[in-house]
Protein backbone atom coordinates (compact mmCIF):
# COMPACT_ATOMS: atom_id res chain seq x y z
CA UNK A 1 0.00 0.00 0.00
CA UNK A 2 1.41 3.48 -0.78
CA UNK A 3 2.09 6.30 1.90
CA UNK A 4 -1.05 8.02 0.52
CA UNK A 5 -3.33 5.18 0.91
CA UNK A 6 -2.65 5.23 4.19
CA UNK A 7 -4.54 8.40 5.82
CA UNK A 8 -8.23 9.15 5.01
CA UNK A 9 -8.85 13.21 5.69
CA UNK A 10 -12.39 13.45 6.89
CA UNK A 11 -13.55 17.37 5.93
CA UNK A 12 -16.12 18.56 8.21
CA UNK A 13 -18.44 21.20 7.15
CA UNK A 14 -21.41 23.47 8.50
CA UNK A 15 -24.15 24.80 6.85
CA UNK A 16 -23.64 28.19 5.89
CA UNK A 17 -26.55 31.35 6.78
CA UNK A 18 -27.13 31.30 3.68
CA UNK A 19 -28.01 27.56 3.05
CA UNK A 20 -29.68 27.76 6.03
CA UNK A 21 -32.36 30.69 4.88
CA UNK A 22 -32.51 29.07 1.44
CA UNK A 23 -33.72 25.86 2.56
CA UNK A 24 -35.72 28.03 5.13
CA UNK A 25 -37.32 29.70 2.26
CA UNK A 26 -36.84 27.68 -0.16
CA UNK A 27 -35.19 29.61 -2.50
CA UNK A 28 -32.81 33.05 -2.45
CA UNK A 29 -34.82 35.47 -3.66
CA UNK A 30 -37.51 34.55 -1.19
CA UNK A 31 -34.66 34.78 1.75
CA UNK A 32 -33.51 37.94 0.30
CA UNK A 33 -37.11 39.54 0.68
CA UNK A 34 -37.20 38.57 3.92
CA UNK A 35 -33.71 40.02 4.84
CA UNK A 36 -34.81 43.53 2.88
CA UNK A 37 -37.86 43.40 4.64
CA UNK A 38 -36.36 43.50 7.85
CA UNK A 39 -33.41 46.06 6.90
CA UNK A 40 -30.60 43.37 6.30
CA UNK A 41 -27.69 43.81 3.69
CA UNK A 42 -27.76 39.99 2.12
CA UNK A 43 -24.28 40.61 1.05
CA UNK A 44 -23.02 39.87 4.36
CA UNK A 45 -24.58 36.52 3.95
CA UNK A 46 -23.14 36.14 0.10
CA UNK A 47 -19.50 37.04 1.08
CA UNK A 48 -19.85 34.56 3.87
CA UNK A 49 -21.11 31.99 2.00
CA UNK A 50 -18.73 32.63 -0.54
CA UNK A 51 -15.39 32.53 1.48
CA UNK A 52 -16.62 29.24 2.93
CA UNK A 53 -17.15 27.47 -0.02
CA UNK A 54 -13.91 28.67 -1.78
CA UNK A 55 -12.33 27.16 1.57
CA UNK A 56 -13.71 23.62 1.44
CA UNK A 57 -12.36 23.62 -2.52
CA UNK A 58 -9.12 24.86 -1.40
CA UNK A 59 -9.17 21.92 1.38
CA UNK A 60 -10.36 19.39 -0.47
CA UNK A 61 -7.80 19.91 -3.08
CA UNK A 62 -4.93 19.82 -0.47
CA UNK A 63 -6.06 16.94 0.98
CA UNK A 64 -7.00 14.78 -2.03
CA UNK A 65 -3.20 15.08 -2.73
CA UNK A 66 -2.90 13.64 0.45
CA UNK A 67 -4.63 10.71 0.50
CA UNK A 68 -7.89 9.51 0.47
CA UNK A 69 -11.11 12.16 1.10
CA UNK A 70 -14.03 12.48 2.99
CA UNK A 71 -16.65 15.16 2.96
CA UNK A 72 -18.70 15.23 6.22
CA UNK A 73 -21.29 17.85 6.86
CA UNK A 74 -22.15 18.49 10.34
CA UNK A 75 -25.81 16.76 10.30
CA UNK A 76 -24.25 13.03 9.70
CA UNK A 77 -21.51 13.35 12.50
CA UNK A 78 -23.28 11.07 15.04
CA UNK A 79 -23.84 8.39 12.41
CA UNK A 80 -20.57 8.39 10.75
CA UNK A 81 -17.94 5.82 11.65
CA UNK A 82 -14.74 7.00 11.93
CA UNK A 83 -11.69 5.25 11.68
CA UNK A 84 -8.44 4.87 14.19
CA UNK A 85 -6.19 6.44 11.90
CA UNK A 86 -8.46 9.13 10.30
CA UNK A 87 -7.66 12.66 10.31
CA UNK A 88 -10.00 15.20 10.64
CA UNK A 89 -10.07 18.46 9.35
CA UNK A 90 -12.96 21.07 10.60
CA UNK A 91 -13.59 24.05 8.86
CA UNK A 92 -14.80 26.45 11.73
CA UNK A 93 -16.10 28.29 13.62
CA UNK A 94 -15.55 27.21 17.43
CA UNK A 95 -19.08 25.53 18.02
CA UNK A 96 -18.34 23.11 15.01
CA UNK A 97 -14.75 22.22 16.55
CA UNK A 98 -16.37 20.86 20.14
CA UNK A 99 -19.21 19.28 18.46
CA UNK A 100 -16.69 16.75 16.28
CA UNK A 101 -14.60 16.18 19.25
CA UNK A 102 -17.39 14.48 20.81
CA UNK A 103 -18.00 11.40 17.96
CA UNK A 104 -14.40 10.92 18.18
CA UNK A 105 -12.01 8.65 20.36
CA UNK A 106 -8.08 10.49 19.99
CA UNK A 107 -8.39 10.79 16.35
CA UNK A 108 -6.23 14.41 15.92
CA UNK A 109 -8.45 17.36 15.10
CA UNK A 110 -7.04 20.18 12.91
CA UNK A 111 -8.93 23.15 13.12
CA UNK A 112 -9.45 26.03 10.41
CA UNK A 113 -10.75 29.29 10.71
CA UNK A 114 -12.33 30.24 7.20
CA UNK A 115 -12.23 33.94 7.58
CA UNK A 116 -9.99 35.42 10.76
CA UNK A 117 -11.66 38.84 9.76
CA UNK A 118 -15.19 37.34 10.71
CA UNK A 119 -14.72 34.82 13.39
CA UNK A 120 -12.89 35.13 16.83
CA UNK A 121 -11.93 31.35 16.55
CA UNK A 122 -10.46 30.81 19.62
CA UNK A 123 -10.58 27.29 18.87
CA UNK A 124 -9.09 27.50 15.09
CA UNK A 125 -5.79 28.08 15.22
CA UNK A 126 -4.77 27.86 11.75
CA UNK A 127 -5.58 29.14 8.65
CA UNK A 128 -6.29 27.72 4.97
CA UNK A 129 -2.63 28.81 3.86
CA UNK A 130 -1.24 26.31 6.58
CA UNK A 131 -3.58 23.43 6.09
CA UNK A 132 -0.90 21.67 3.95
CA UNK A 133 1.57 22.15 6.20
CA UNK A 134 -0.02 21.04 9.25
CA UNK A 135 -1.29 17.93 7.81
CA UNK A 136 2.15 17.19 6.53
CA UNK A 137 3.33 17.59 10.03
CA UNK A 138 0.71 15.29 11.78
CA UNK A 139 1.20 12.59 9.63
CA UNK A 140 4.81 12.59 10.49
CA UNK A 141 3.85 12.93 14.11
CA UNK A 142 6.31 16.39 14.31
CA UNK A 143 3.42 18.87 15.31
CA UNK A 144 2.17 19.13 18.96
CA UNK A 145 -1.82 19.08 20.41
CA UNK A 146 -3.73 19.47 23.37
CA UNK A 147 -5.78 16.89 25.24
CA UNK A 148 -8.82 17.78 26.26
CA UNK A 149 -10.65 16.11 29.00
CA UNK A 150 -14.27 15.16 28.25
CA UNK A 151 -17.73 14.75 30.85
CA UNK A 152 -19.33 11.52 30.55
CA UNK A 153 -23.06 11.36 32.17
CA UNK A 154 -24.53 7.16 32.17
CA UNK A 155 -27.95 6.49 33.29
CA UNK A 156 -29.13 3.64 35.05
CA UNK A 157 -30.70 2.41 32.39
CA UNK A 158 -27.47 1.93 29.96
CA UNK A 159 -27.11 5.26 28.01
CA UNK A 160 -24.39 7.28 27.79
CA UNK A 161 -23.51 11.18 26.73
CA UNK A 162 -20.47 12.40 26.21
CA UNK A 163 -19.67 16.49 27.09
CA UNK A 164 -16.81 18.70 25.62
CA UNK A 165 -17.82 21.62 26.78
CA UNK A 166 -20.30 21.03 29.50
CA UNK A 167 -23.62 19.13 30.23
CA UNK A 168 -27.03 20.19 31.58
CA UNK A 169 -29.56 18.43 33.50
CA UNK A 170 -32.63 19.72 34.33
CA UNK A 171 -35.81 21.13 32.52
CA UNK A 172 -36.51 21.19 29.09
CA UNK A 173 -38.34 24.73 29.80
CA UNK A 174 -38.08 27.59 31.94
CA UNK A 175 -39.63 25.47 35.02
CA UNK A 176 -38.12 24.04 38.29
CA UNK A 177 -36.49 20.95 38.50
CA UNK A 178 -36.41 18.32 41.44
CA UNK A 179 -33.58 16.10 42.12
CA UNK A 180 -31.55 14.87 44.55
CA UNK A 181 -27.69 15.71 44.00
CA UNK A 182 -24.56 13.68 45.55
CA UNK A 183 -21.24 13.90 45.62
CA UNK A 184 -19.14 12.02 47.61
CA UNK A 185 -20.75 12.24 51.35
CA UNK A 186 -22.73 14.30 50.51
CA UNK A 187 -26.25 15.01 49.44
CA UNK A 188 -29.17 17.48 48.91
CA UNK A 189 -32.53 17.45 47.63
CA UNK A 190 -32.61 20.74 45.37
CA UNK A 191 -35.33 22.58 43.33
CA UNK A 192 -33.33 24.51 40.40
CA UNK A 193 -33.33 25.50 36.39
CA UNK A 194 -30.80 23.07 36.13
CA UNK A 195 -27.02 22.19 36.74
CA UNK A 196 -24.27 22.69 34.41
CA UNK A 197 -21.08 20.34 34.83
CA UNK A 198 -18.00 21.83 32.92
CA UNK A 199 -15.07 20.63 31.29
CA UNK A 200 -12.26 22.41 31.27
CA UNK A 201 -12.85 23.25 27.61
CA UNK A 202 -15.82 24.50 28.31
CA UNK A 203 -14.68 26.67 31.63
CA UNK A 204 -14.52 29.86 29.75
CA UNK A 205 -18.56 29.52 28.41
CA UNK A 206 -22.02 28.56 30.02
CA UNK A 207 -19.85 28.03 32.98
CA UNK A 208 -18.67 31.66 33.00
CA UNK A 209 -22.23 33.06 32.12
CA UNK A 210 -23.48 31.25 35.69
CA UNK A 211 -20.17 32.38 37.74
CA UNK A 212 -20.55 36.36 36.06
CA UNK A 213 -24.32 36.70 37.57
CA UNK A 214 -23.37 35.55 40.74
CA UNK A 215 -20.64 37.90 41.12
CA UNK A 216 -22.91 40.92 39.54
CA UNK A 217 -25.07 40.20 42.60
CA UNK A 218 -22.59 39.64 45.38
CA UNK A 219 -19.50 41.65 44.12
CA UNK A 220 -15.81 40.94 43.44
CA UNK A 221 -14.11 39.14 41.00
CA UNK A 222 -12.08 35.64 41.36
CA UNK A 223 -9.82 35.34 38.41
CA UNK A 224 -8.87 31.67 38.45
CA UNK A 225 -12.92 31.07 37.79
CA UNK A 226 -12.67 33.96 35.05
CA UNK A 227 -10.03 32.61 33.63
CA UNK A 228 -11.55 28.91 33.67
CA UNK A 229 -9.18 25.89 33.95
CA UNK A 230 -6.96 23.67 31.59
CA UNK A 231 -8.37 21.63 28.97
CA UNK A 232 -6.39 18.78 29.64
CA UNK A 233 -7.53 18.80 33.77
CA UNK A 234 -8.93 15.45 35.14
CA UNK A 235 -11.83 17.30 36.66
CA UNK A 236 -15.23 19.02 36.32
CA UNK A 237 -16.81 21.95 37.66
CA UNK A 238 -20.93 22.14 38.61
CA UNK A 239 -22.79 24.90 39.27
CA UNK A 240 -26.87 24.86 40.46
CA UNK A 241 -28.60 27.48 38.59
CA UNK A 242 -31.31 29.84 40.27
CA UNK A 243 -31.10 27.16 43.48
CA UNK A 244 -34.01 27.53 45.79
CA UNK A 245 -34.30 26.88 48.92
CA UNK A 246 -37.48 25.77 50.48
CA UNK A 247 -38.32 23.19 53.71
CA UNK A 248 -37.92 20.29 51.34
CA UNK A 249 -35.13 21.67 49.08
CA UNK A 250 -31.36 22.85 49.70
CA UNK A 251 -29.34 24.79 48.75
CA UNK A 252 -25.93 24.57 50.57
CA UNK A 253 -24.16 21.91 47.26
CA UNK A 254 -24.54 24.30 44.91
CA UNK A 255 -20.62 24.95 43.19
CA UNK A 256 -18.18 22.52 42.86
CA UNK A 257 -15.47 20.41 41.76
CA UNK A 258 -15.75 16.78 40.39
CA UNK A 259 -12.18 15.43 40.62
CA UNK A 260 -10.76 12.24 39.28
CA UNK A 261 -12.81 8.90 39.57
CA UNK A 262 -15.19 10.99 42.05
CA UNK A 263 -19.31 11.04 40.96
CA UNK A 264 -21.62 13.61 40.52
CA UNK A 265 -24.78 11.93 40.84
CA UNK A 266 -28.37 13.59 40.08
CA UNK A 267 -31.74 11.23 40.85
CA UNK A 268 -34.55 13.12 39.03
CA UNK A 269 -37.89 13.44 40.79
CA UNK A 270 -39.53 15.28 37.71
CA UNK A 271 -42.40 13.22 36.73
CA UNK A 272 -42.23 14.24 32.84
CA UNK A 273 -40.01 17.42 31.05
CA UNK A 274 -36.43 16.44 32.68
CA UNK A 275 -33.67 16.08 29.80
CA UNK A 276 -30.33 16.00 29.85
CA UNK A 277 -27.99 17.38 26.65
CA UNK A 278 -24.37 18.09 26.05
CA UNK A 279 -22.84 20.95 24.39
CA UNK A 280 -26.03 22.82 23.90
CA UNK A 281 -27.50 20.64 21.49
CA UNK A 282 -30.61 20.59 23.02
CA UNK A 283 -32.35 17.85 20.04
CA UNK A 284 -29.88 15.29 21.25
CA UNK A 285 -31.01 14.74 24.72
CA UNK A 286 -31.68 12.01 27.38
CA UNK A 287 -34.31 11.39 29.00
CA UNK A 288 -34.39 13.06 33.15
CA UNK A 289 -37.89 11.74 34.50
CA UNK A 290 -38.80 10.00 37.95
CA UNK A 291 -36.75 6.98 38.30
CA UNK A 292 -33.51 8.33 36.74
CA UNK A 293 -30.70 8.34 38.24
CA UNK A 294 -27.58 9.82 36.02
CA UNK A 295 -24.04 9.55 36.96
CA UNK A 296 -21.25 12.11 35.95
CA UNK A 297 -17.79 11.86 36.06
CA UNK A 298 -14.80 12.48 33.92
CA UNK A 299 -14.44 10.16 30.66
CA UNK A 300 -11.82 7.98 29.58
CA UNK A 301 -12.18 8.71 25.98
CA UNK A 302 -10.35 12.04 25.26
CA UNK A 303 -10.09 14.66 22.38
CA UNK A 304 -7.01 15.59 20.56
CA UNK A 305 -6.57 19.53 19.31
CA UNK A 306 -3.53 19.78 16.62
CA UNK A 307 -2.20 22.94 18.10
Amino acid sequence: MSTKNQYRFVLVSRKTRLQELVERFNTWPQAKFYLEHNQVDGQDYFDENAQYQQCLVDAEQTLKALGRFQLLERSFLPNYQFSPDDIVVVIGQDGLVANTLKYLNGQPVIAINPDPTRWDGRLLPFEMAELGSVVKRVMTDSISDKTITFAEATTNDGQRMLAVNDLFIGPQSHSSARYNLSLNDETEMQSSSGVIISTGFGSTGWLQSILAGARGVVGGKSKTESEGFDWDKQRLQFAVREPFPSNTTGTELVFGQVKGAEKLTLESFMPENGVVFSDGIQGDYLAFNSGCIVTVGVSDTVGRLVV
